[in-house]
């Protein structure tokens, strides 16, 4: 088997991580040299290009099968190309388009996670699938290191607000409070879980912005940028009280635009940007945030 560009690791081995792996079929696949309906290599042919084990080969055939780029995956032969693979920077749901992503960052041996969002609601949901990754011995990080702004409870926010007078307007920051808090405290409690469980060194921080994020940023090891935008829409919800009429976002059904370093100049520059603007937020004008 020969050995590609793309098996070589920068300090001169063979050796590949799960993600470059995939990340090098996936270029293939994107390239054309694999194509629809083709069967890949076998797992042993594989492991040998890239100079690694079945497992770790395994590992980055089911990220591929997760993101919709593999078909007839069984354990008698190797998988298929899919007819219809999905372009990878085609922009996805959040919630559709965020899970995936976290767990190709988790498959890194040092993991940091950088979130600008109005509540913890889609990273709280989207964390789901690398902590089940982890659980199930398919990927281990040594640490993970997770900053999070979420706007403080101080302010008036932009959205969500009532449509009315402003009558219900403490209804409506109350209701949102109390969302930010309870998902921020599960995905706290989910993440520090893995110190005993895993042995994982884990830091969850967060942080409060002094004004309503226009839209959800999220920063995966310094090297990719996933950006949302919040679309505010009116809607109502049942309350104890009544019905509550309000503009507000539902920011799970927002299309996640990826920039990732590796693609090129522009999305190296905006990669790079988006963090010292992050960067210059935490350290500046954000405040502590006590989730209660």
């Amino acid at each position: 088997m020969v050995v590609t560009q793309e098996s070589v690791a920068v300090n001169g081995t063979r050796r590949s991580s799960p993600q470059a792996i995939a990340d090098a079929l996936r270029e293939r696949i994107k390239t054309g040299e694999l194509r629809a309906g083709e069967r890949l290599p076998t797992q042993a042919e594989l492991a040998e290009e890239f100079g690694v084990e079945r497992g770790t080969v395994r590992q980055a055939l089911r990220s591929l099968q997760e993101d919709g780029l593999l078909s007839n995956v069984s354990k008698g032969s190797p998988p298929r190309i899919a007819e219809q693979a999905p372009a990878r920077d085609e922009p996805q749901r959040t919630m559709v388009g965020l899970a995936p992503r976290l767990s190709e960052a988790f498959a890194a041996p040092h993991v940091k996670i950088d979130a600008v969002c109005l509540t913890a609601e889609t990273l709280m949901l989207a964390l789901a699938e690398p902590l089940r990754h982890i659980h199930e011995g398919r990927i281990k990080p040594e640490s993970v290191d997770v900053r999070i702004l979420l706007p403080s409870r101080d302010i008036s926010l932009a959205f969500p607000v009532a449509v009315d007078d402003g009558s219900h307007d403490n209804v409506v920051h109350q209701r949102w409070l109390n969302q930010r808090n309870a998902q921020g405290i599960v995905l706290r409690h989910n993440l520090r879980a893995l110190r005993s469980s895993h042995g994982i060194d884990v830091r969850v921080t967060f942080r409060a912005l002094p004004f309503t994020p226009p839209v959800k940023l999220y920063l995966l090891n310094g090297s990719e940028a996933l950006l949302a935008y919040y679309l505010v829409t009116r809607r109502e919800e049942e309350v104890e009280s009544g019905k509550l009429d309000m503009y507000d976002t539902l920011g799970t059904e927002s299309l996640l635009f990826s920039f990732e370093k590796r693609t090129g100049q522009r999305d190296i520059a905006f990669v790079e940007e988006s963090q010292k603007w992050f960067d210059a937020l935490w350290e500046t004008i954000t405040s502590d945030l006590t989730l209660s």
